[in-house]
């Protein structure tokens, strides 16, 4: 409880930080204040602050790389919600949509540059190496989804591929930076850096279950937005490669369709193995994950990244399996 609590107290410090940082143009305060309304569950700093608590006399620097990987994540939102046309982000309405997909575009760019004012004050080459690699990366596995948009003909390593470089890679930079921050040494680097990268993708895998929930309140965003986007995640791609050749040809007809029948959708894919087959691929990643989060030779680290693998494991699982007669659906 005393470690949680410090934790807890430490990502408030790290909000005022961001706060002092972005709200200082007048201009971008109303935004700011916009996009942070609602929090997240602030993983990847948490990941920062769990792994660089090594070492604790380094603190101004660890809050403020914490605040660089908050600040990194939510420009990459705020550009995906542009991409995708996303008209609402952590339950309320995108910046795209409420003010134009310019500003949004503008102020993700300017959230970039924050992060990297902050990531050259802290003065550490080798984190500025990792953060301007990982943020590539996630730049890469956007492109990557967007070129693969409606192509059924994709495999399950370019999907974990995509879910790497969307997710997995600034979750492993995180606690890669973190670690290193603190001192730590070779084997702690690596076993924290593999450790979040499987959380990352076990993250994503569960991210994309969660669109093919049938209780949209309990996820706090739209649901079955992927299918709709022409995106093909696990679910869909699971339940195609286990399809015969007529439900290949109704799986086909949904996607990248904006009206959708979702009770028919989730019948087929869930009677199709996709939701059951993607949650034993998730159980995979989970496994990795606990197998290097149990290699970390630091008592208090290790139970820190086991239970954030826990809780990404069986986060709102409950929102998949409800039943099909009593829920409503907006359709």
């Amino acid at each position: 409880m005393k470690n949680t609590n410090s934790l807890q107290k430490e990502l408030k410090i790290v909000k005022r930080l961001i706060k002092d940082e972005v709200i200082a143009e007048k201009n971008i305060s109303d935004l700011y204040k916009y996009i942070f309304k609602s929090d997240g569950k602030r993983l990847r700093a948490k990941l920062s602050l769990i792994t660089s608590s090594l070492n604790k006399r380094i603190n101004k620097k660890r809050l403020k790389l914490a605040a660089v990987i908050e600040l990194l994540h939510t420009a990459t939102l705020v550009h995906d919600d542009v991409v995708d046309e996303s008209q609402t982000r952590r339950g309320i309405k995108s910046v795209n949509t409420l003010w134009s997909n310019a500003h949004g575009v503008l102020i993700g760019d300017y959230i970039y540059s924050k992060a990297f004012i902050l990531m050259v004050e802290i003065a550490e080459p080798k984190i500025l190496y990792e953060l301007a690699n990982a943020t590539n990366d996630i730049s890469k596995g956007e492109l990557i989804q967007l070129d693969a948009l409606n192509n059924v003909s994709i495999d399950l390593k370019q999907l974990e591929a995509i879910s790497y470089y969307k997710t997995g890679r600034l979750f492993e930079a995180s606690a890669k930076t973190g670690a290193i921050l603190s001192g730590g040494d070779r084997n702690f680097v690596n076993n924290v850096s593999k450790c979040a990268k499987n959380l990352g993708v076990l993250f994503q895998i569960k991210d994309d279950l969660l669109d093919y929930s049938l209780d949209e309140k309990a996820i706090g965003k739209p649901v079955f937005q992927d299918i709709k986007e022409g995106k093909l995640t696990y679910p869909f791609y699971f339940a195609y490669i286990n399809a015969d050749k007529n439900n290949k040809e109704k799986l086909l007809s949904y996607l990248g369709k904006n009206r959708l029948n979702i009770k028919s959708i989730y019948s087929l894919i869930h009677n199709l193995n996709g939701i059951k087959d993607t949650e034993f691929l998730a159980s995979k990643y989970q496994n990795k994950a606990i197998k290097y989060a149990n290699s970390i030779n630091n008592k208090h680290i290790k139970a820190e990244m086991l239970k954030l693998i826990d809780s990404a494991f069986y986060r709102k699982k409950w929102a998949l399996y409800p039943s099909l007669v009593t829920v409503k659906l907006n359709l």
